[in-house]
C-alpha cells in the first residue's frame, strides 16, 4: 500500500522530459533519473558525442531516450529541437535548463567575447528554451519547467564574476515566468546546487585554500555528488510538487543557510 501510494505520487510514467545540457556532469545524472523514474527522455547537448552517451546509457536499462545537437544561444534550434520532439513523442510535459559554461576571468580583464559567451549559454540559453518550450506548455495550459541556479545566485561567489551575473539572472526570470504562467498550467522552478565539482571547476577554480574555504562554509564539509540532485528533481517534476512554482530549491550541503 505504502509503495503504491508513492509510486502514484512520484511517477513519470507516460511523460516527457527535454533534458537541454544533459551532456554535461550534472544534467546527465537528472535526465538518467528521470528515465529511471519512467520519463521518456530528449537528450540535448551543444556535444553530441556527450548526448549519444547519455542516451545509450538510458536505451542500455530499458529507458527510452533521443538524443539530439543545440546551440542554445540560437533560438531556431530550440524551435527546431521542439519540432523534432514533438514528432518522436507527440507531447513534451518536463523541460530542465541546465546549459552553461563558466569563466574565471578577473572583472578588469574579462573580454566582451568572453562575457557573452558565458551569458549566451546560460542566461540566454535559458530564455530561449522558456520562450520556445514554455508557448507550447502555456499554449496546451499544462507543464513543468525546472532552471538551473547556483549557490552564486546570491551572494555572488568570488571568482566566478560573470557565471554569477548569469545564474541571479536565471533566478529572477524564473520568479517572473512563475507569476505570469501560474493560471495557465505551467509551473516554473529552480534547483540551486552548492558545489559539485567538474573537471573544469577543479582545474581553473578550486585551489587547496578554496577548497578549505569551499567546505568550511558547508555544514556537511563535502561536496555533492550529481545524483543527489536527482530526489528534488523528481518531486519538482512530478504531481507531488503540484502547488510549487517559483521556487528556487537549495541543495548544498547547508552552504546557503550559513554565515560565520
Amino acid at each position: 500500500m505504502t509503495t503504491n501510494y508513492i509510486n502514484n505520487l512520484f511517477c513519470l510514467d507516460d511523460k516527457v522530459a527535454v533534458v537541454i545540457g544533459a551532456g554535461g556532469h550534472l544534467c546527465s545524472a537528472l535526465a538518467i533519473g528521470l528515465a529511471r523514474a519512467g520519463a521518456a527522455i530528449a537528450v540535448l547537448d551543444l556535444r553530441l558525442d556527450k548526448a549519444l552517451k547519455v542516451a545509450d546509457e538510458i536505451s542500455e536499462f530499458g529507458g527510452n531516450a533521443i538524443s539530439m545537437e543545440i546551440d542554445v544561444a540560437k533560438k531556431e534550434e530550440h524551435v527546431k529541437a521542439l519540432d523534432h520532439v514533438l514528432k518522436k513523442f507527440k507531447k513534451i510535459d518536463i523541460l530542465i535548463n541546465g546549459a552553461g559554461t563558466n569563466c574565471a576571468t578577473p572583472f578588469f580583464e574579462l573580454t566582451i567575447e568572453e562575457w557573452q559567451s558565458v551569458m549566451d549559454s546560460q542566461i540566454t540559453g535559458t530564455f530561449f528554451g522558456c520562450q520556445v518550450f514554455g508557448r507550447y506548455m502555456v499554449e496546451k495550459e499544462s507543464g513543468n519547467i525546472i532552471n538551473i541556479s547556483s549557490a552564486s545566485a546570491g551572494p555572488p561567489l568570488s571568482k566566478a564574476f560573470t557565471y554569477s551575473v548569469a545564474k541571479a539572472g536565471i533566478k529572477n526570470l524564473t520568479q517572473n515566468l512563475a507569476r505570469e504562467w501560474a493560471k495557465k498550467g505551467v509551473r516554473v522552478n529552480a534547483i540551486r546546487p552548492g558545489f559539485f565539482p567538474t573537471e573544469w571547476n577543479q582545474k581553473n577554480f578550486i585551489t587547496k585554500d578554496r577548497e578549505k574555504a569551499i567546505l568550511g562554509h558547508t555544514p556537511m564539509a563535502r561536496y555533492g555528488q550529481p545524483d543527489e540532485l536527482i530526489g528534488a528533481t523528481l518531486w519538482l517534476s512530478s504531481d507531488a510538487s503540484s502547488f510549487v512554482t517559483g521556487a528556487e530549491i537549495a541543495i548544498d550541503g547547508g552552504f546557503s543557510c550559513t554565515t560565520i
